[in-house]
């Protein structure tokens, strides 16, 4: 990761200090009203997002354990475990690359595709709900950054 020089910065006042808290408090409980809903389709969070990189590959795009564990910011040998877990639980299958013999693509089994199908839809109510707010913290962020120059 590289990082940039630093360059003085305008100190933020209160009102940024508290937009900024309040658009963390929302992401959280957004995050939060994920876990629980991963939970009670039997999945934990780390789960339910290998299934949704596995099913928002485009049409005819191979997602193997190496692109699964580098969308999840983990190891190899971390992914294979979690892969290994969803296998077993029926939402994951492997199957041989067509590409490369020493690659294992994986998909969503039709019981994978009915749990996320489930939690897509609960996510997608939640952030019709949520959405106007995040949009207009997320708003004031970028208003206040531009006017100050940052």
């Amino acid at each position: 990761m590289t990082t940039r020089p630093r360059r003085h910065r305008a100190e933020l006042d209160a009102g940024e200090y508290a937009t900024l808290a309040a658009f963390r408090y929302a992401l959280r409980s957004f995050l939060r009203f994920s876990e629980t809903a991963a939970a009670r389709e039997g999945l934990s969070a780390q789960h339910h997002q290998a299934l949704l990189v596995v099913r928002a590959a485009p049409d005819g795009a191979e997602v193997t354990i190496n692109e699964l564990a580098r969308q999840l910011l983990i190891k190899h040998n971390s992914a294979v475990g979690l892969v290994d877990r969803l296998v077993k639980q029926g939402l994951l299958a492997r199957a041989p690359s067509s590409v490369d013999a020493r690659k294992v693509n994986l998909r969503l089994t039709a019981r994978g595709a009915r749990v996320l199908g489930r939690l897509a839809d609960i996510h997608r109510h939640e952030l019709e709900r949520v959405g106007p707010q995040l949009r207009e913290l997320l708003r004031q962020i970028t208003a206040a950054t531009e006017r100050n120059g940052r």
